[in-house]
């Protein structure tokens, strides 16, 4: 219905409906023809492909343009954003994720989870015993249920009972430990170096277990799972003789005592 002289699309197939320049409609002017665009709404100056649609790589039906994981794996389910959905956000995907309600923020290793370095099945977030040797019997606090567990980092002010401020999130964290643990009977024990007289080295370390028992006790411990003995410069595990020893044996322990 133009003349070829007026025609600017001469190869028209028949029956085409055209314009009055004698091309078929591109409705969206994205250079796919109506009759063969599947996607007639494109916007202005978007990039398409034959069908006339915006491209979309990994096939999760969210657009290249608009896909913030281009590269998502075939069949898998997607967001709006086209990225697999992480609902723990720890940045491990849930179709991959075994733990996936790890709390905000936490680190977590490639499978999601909490780490647990010396696999104890206690992670190392709650593991008062980090080190623990592979095959060994641990129960909730992450320790060797047939041994003691000191209290690194537990210390006091100079010559008193007083705990130092960093020492508070210490026993903080052995607190929420101790709660997971059903049924256990405690000894907080206070020992001492060798400097000084030895009777008040003992009432010393006595002193200091009694404050560290307080404050479990204050943290929700039952204080009748917790008890106190300082045995003062008795039990040294170093070398009196270095300031390393010394400091090894100011140290604060919880023995486990028969229920």
């Amino acid at each position: 219905g133009v003349v070829d002289a007026a025609d600017q699309c001469p190869d028209t197939p028949a029956g085409a409906k055209v314009d009055e320049k004698g091309c078929q409609p591109d409705s969206d002017g994205d250079g796919v023809v109506d009759a063969a665009d599947q996607c007639p709404d494109t916007p202005a100056g978007a990039k398409v492909d034959e069908k006339g649609c915006q491209p979309d790589s990994d096939g999760d039906g969210v657009i290249d343009a608009a896909d913030q994981c281009p590269e998502t794996p075939a069949g898998a389910k997607v967001d709006e954003k086209g990225c697999q959905p992480d609902s723990d956000g720890d940045g491990v995907v849930d179709a991959s994720d075994q733990c996936p309600d790890t709390p905000t923020g936490a680190k977590v290793d490639d499978k999601g989870c909490l780490p647990d370095a010396d696999g104890d099945g206690v992670v190392d977030a709650k593991d008062l015993c980090p080190g623990t040797p592979a095959g060994t019997t641990v129960d909730a606090t992450g320790c060797d249920v047939a041994a003691s567990i000191e209290l690194k980092g537990v210390q006091f002010e100079t010559g008193s009972a007083r705990l130092t401020e960093h020492s508070l999130s210490i026993l903080d964290r052995v607190a929420e430990a101790l709660k997971r643990v059903k049924g256990i009977v405690l000894e907080v024990a206070g020992h001492t170096d060798d400097r000084g007289d030895a009777e008040m080295n003992r009432q010393l370390s006595q002193r200091r277990a009694e404050t560290v028992r307080d404050y479990l006790i204050s943290k929700g411990i039952p204080a009748d799972s917790l008890k106190a003995k300082g045995y003062g410069e008795d039990k040294p595990v170093a070398d009196n003789a270095t300031p390393e020893g010394r400091a090894a044996n100011r140290r604060v322990e919880l023995r486990r005592l028969q229920p």
